[in-house]
């Protein structure tokens, strides 16, 4: 009998829509007989995330392995990627596929030296935005394209969550010379659920990282526009970098009481607590927020970037980004009106459940690897 799959999946930091897509895939992986393991950074998450990879634990045959890997590009970025060269080459991996700008250097610098001392193995990326949401006028811009395009021609495969990551990254980075599948990411069935409201829910809600990409500053500025005529409160969910600058902009805006931040919360929690989910970011990927929203029923107002137009399709009114006269519109309207908002989630709600799942993701991939290398099927 044929020796099963063997894959490593390498990212930095056990948080956020980046880990959640590394845990549902490796899960999913596990449950169809392959055997997976995860190396990520050893100090970032919290107990949270020390939480979530003991629970992962279970599903991974070759190990969950924590180590260090900065956040910042410098010498520990070597060390990080010989350390993930080690620990590939003592299991004998198949497939090595990095997330993430950090993932996706350690995964495919291990993958060559692994190939040059005779292992097949293929290297695959998914960059999840990462290095995408880099200006290339900036210089932190152009040392990250630099780096992509000096490790594409170590990458056998590449998968992108949307189309738009898979445009951009050909815009940013030029041609891509290697196989790539664009394969959304997906949620499970108990994930689909009519929600019910607390008694004191804000009339919108916010969940996300704290920072200034998220357009936290535009929520707070159209929430402020025109309070006198549709006073409005909102419940601002999450932490992050941006978190202290925010609570004193909303200070400024003289919206007091009418905005509470609450910390980080589960989704389904922080739904419970807001009548209308906004996510007003100024660059996404293919955002968990907006599937989860979806899935929930919940009313939506989101602005029109990376791949949340291919999530809401015809289902939703989007905005442009940064824009807080829009976003204050579409909040008037829905206040002044919510029936039509309440319509567009029940028919969005169906369209993600019928169009993004995590088995579909998963068989996806796992199909995408064997095409390319597995040794055994």
């Amino acid at each position: 009998m044929a020796s099963p799959l063997r894959i490593l999946h390498c990212l930095r930091a056990p948080v956020g829509g980046l880990f959640r897509h590394v845990h549902d895939l490796a899960r999913g992986q596990a449950e169809l007989g392959l055997e997976v393991g995860v190396i990520c950074d050893a100090e970032s998450g919290g107990e949270d995330a020390a939480r979530a990879l003991r629970r992962l634990t279970d599903s991974c045959a070759l190990g969950v392995k924590r180590i260090p890997m900065s956040r910042q590009v410098g010498l520990g970025d070597w060390r990080a990627y010989r350390e993930v060269a080690r620990f590939a080459s003592g299991l004998g991996v198949d497939v090595l596929h990095g997330h993430g700008a950090k993932g996706g250097a350690y995964a495919r610098l291990a993958g060559r030296t692994l190939k040059r001392k005779g292992r097949r193995l293929g290297s695959f990326y998914t960059p999840h935005g990462g290095s995408l949401h880099y200006s290339p006028a900036t210089i932190s811009g152009k040392l990250y394209i630099a780096a992509e395009r000096m490790l594409a021609p170590l990458t056998d495969g590449l998968i992108f969550e949307s189309r738009f990551a898979a445009r951009r990254y050909q815009e940013l980075i030029g041609e891509v010379r290697c196989e790539l599948r664009i394969i959304p990411n997906g949620l499970y069935p108990f994930e689909f659920y009519e929600p019910t409201l607390a008694d004191d829910a804000a009339d919108f809600v916010f969940v996300g990282e704290l920072r200034a990409l998220k357009g936290v500053d535009t929520l707070l500025e159209a929430l402020a526009d025109g309070q006198t005529v549709y006073p409005s409160s909102a419940i601002i969910v999450g932490g992050g970098p941006d978190a202290d600058e925010f609570k004193r902009l909303a200070r400024k805006l003289g919206l007091g009481p009418k905005v509470v931040f609450a910390g980080p919360q589960p989704a389904r929690t922080a739904f419970a607590r807001g009548r209308c989910v906004v996510v007003p970011s100024r660059a996404e990927s293919f955002p968990y927020i907006v599937l989860e929203a979806a899935a929930a029923q919940m009313p939506l107002i989101a602005t029109d970037v990376g791949g949340i137009p291919e999530i809401v399709a015809s289902y939703g009114i989007l905005i442009p980004p940064g824009d807080a006269t829009a976003l204050a519109a579409q909040m008037r309207s829905f206040l002044s009106s919510p029936e039509p908002f309440l319509e567009r989630a029940r028919k969005l709600q169906r369209h993600v459940a019928e169009t993004f799942t995590v088995e579909a993701m998963t068989r996806e991939i796992v199909d995408f690897y064997r095409a390319k290398f597995a040794t055994a099927a």
